[in-house]
């Protein structure tokens, strides 16, 4: 027995000892060291998902997303997923021993048939894991499982960016019919007004066409911001992964200006606060667990020992077995190579080192699409700003033009169509300061996400 068990001892600690995986060395990232930086950079302290969504309504639809949302359920099972093949990995570096209970019938040795009862443990096809295989294999499945926590990670900060940018429209397409159905309403008393003065010939013909003109094309645009803005909550709805209540949807006098819906979001970084987003973890993982397994396909051109026995009570009955059977025990060990497999084994290494430079290629483009998401976010930033500031002086030149025209028709230093016409220019300028102010703070949710949001590694 001591001759037996000296030898697996040793191989038991020798076990690991060599490890055919290359080294693992995280690539160069392919970007430059520094994130853009244009205007003033940002200091202020890096938000979490609650301080960066500063309307309660919009925390609150957030929330009820994160809670339920499908997709976001399917990333999390994934992990759970992940998790058990990780164990099922990490099973196979420990010996299998199973309480077993033998019969058999056969002849002894003097040729006579016999029963043979045999009850205790049994070991079942141990590996000895002499040059790192199994832990490679276990080594790959813990990555992996990292890099679906990862996407977890990343389907939630994407999760949280989707409904507030869909909150935000809808709040944006409510404050737009707003003013829609208010221009609607003026220009449908102008268009009264016209056609009483048209029949006492006060108007002209002209004249009239262009109120009708006006108040059709209101008209229109009420009718498409009322599609949108069912559009909007059905959207929100799926997310969310329920209906929502009146007290959820953004209020009908819901305005983006004035309001200071979203927190500042740091800026002026290095480049390497990009490896922290949860998606280029996921591929860093995945990088990572095609490193390992190399090494499992490269173990499998070596030797392989494995190991097998039983030991327990014997007994020619079954009642002997548990009375004054003897204790008999059995151990087999089996070091086998392929000699020959045309190639398979081979072919199985080229592939995973194929692998390999797929799942470099694909780290580097993550970073790479990281780096410009960023810098994009961080050039609009402040160029989005400017262009509010001056839309918003827009929108008061058109007003006090409106406010002007008006006293000159009324003095008749001025036609109808010149009122209409500036009319129409404040519409335009009220529409487009909406949608400018919207896309302000959408360019700061994608910032946020960019940056990697609450979900980067350390946030």
């Amino acid at each position: 027995m001591r001759r037996l068990i000296t030898p697996l001892a040793a191989s038991l600690l020798l076990a690991g000892c060599v490890h055919l995986a290359p080294d693992y060395q995280r690539p160069a990232a392919p970007v430059p060291d520094a994130l853009p930086v244009t205007g003033d950079v940002t200091q202020a302290h890096w938000p979490s998902t609650v301080e960066l969504l500063r309307d309660a309504r919009l925390r609150q639809v957030v929330e009820l997303a994160l809670a339920g949302n499908r997709d976001l359920r399917v990333a999390l099972l994934n992990v759970e997923k992940s998790r058990a093949q990780l164990r099922i990995a990490d099973a196979d570096r420990w010996p299998t021993l199973s309480a077993a209970l033998i019969a058999s019938r056969a002849p002894n040795n003097q040729g006579v048939q016999a029963n043979s009862w045999q009850g205790g443990l049994q070991l079942s096809s141990y590996e000895i894991d002499l040059l790192g295989r199994v832990r490679d294999a276990s080594d790959a499945a813990a990555a992996s499982l990292l890099a679906t926590e990862a996407a977890a990670r990343a389907a939630r900060l994407a999760l949280v960016t989707q409904t507030a940018t869909a909150w935000l429209t809808l709040a944006a397409d409510t404050e737009q019919l707003r003013l829609v159905r208010a221009t609607l309403a003026s220009r449908e008393e102008s268009l009264r007004l016209t056609v009483l003065r048209e029949r006492v010939g006060a108007a002209s013909a002209l004249e009239l066409r262009a109120a009708e003109g006006l108040a059709a094309s209101a008209r229109a645009a009420v009718a498409q911001l009322e599609r949108q803005q069912a559009q909007d909550r059905n959207a929100l709805a799926l997310l969310v992964g329920q209906p929502l209540t009146a007290a959820q949807l953004p209020p009908e006098d819901v305005s983006l200006a004035g309001a200071d819906w979203l927190a500042p979001v740091p800026a002026g970084m290095s480049s390497q606060v990009l490896l922290a987003r949860p998606d280029v973890i996921q591929a860093e993982q995945q990088l990572v667990a095609a490193n390992a397994n190399i090494g499992v396909a490269r173990g499998a051109m070596f030797p392989r020992l494995v190991i097998s026995g039983s030991a327990g009570q014997v007994s020619d009955t079954l009642a002997g077995l548990f009375d004054g059977g003897r204790f008999a025990y059995s151990l087999t060990s089996t070091l086998a190579m392929a000699l020959f497999d045309a190639g398979r084994n081979q072919a199985n290494v080229r592939v995973a080192e194929v692998n390999r430079e797929q799942a470099v290629a694909s780290y580097e483009k993550t970073v790479q699409g990281a780096y410009r998401e960023a810098a994009d976010a961080l050039v609009a930033q402040a160029t989005w700003t400017r262009q509010v500031q001056a839309q918003q002086a827009l929108l008061n030149a058109e007003q006090e033009r409106t406010r002007l025209t008006r006293l000159r028709f009324e003095a008749g230093a001025a036609s109808l169509v010149d009122t209409l016409d500036a009319e129409r220019s404040l519409a335009a300028a009220q529409q487009a300061l909406v949608q400018v102010r919207l896309a302000e703070a959408l360019n700061r949710l994608a910032l946020y996400k960019a940056l990697g949001g609450a979900e980067r590694a350390g946030a």
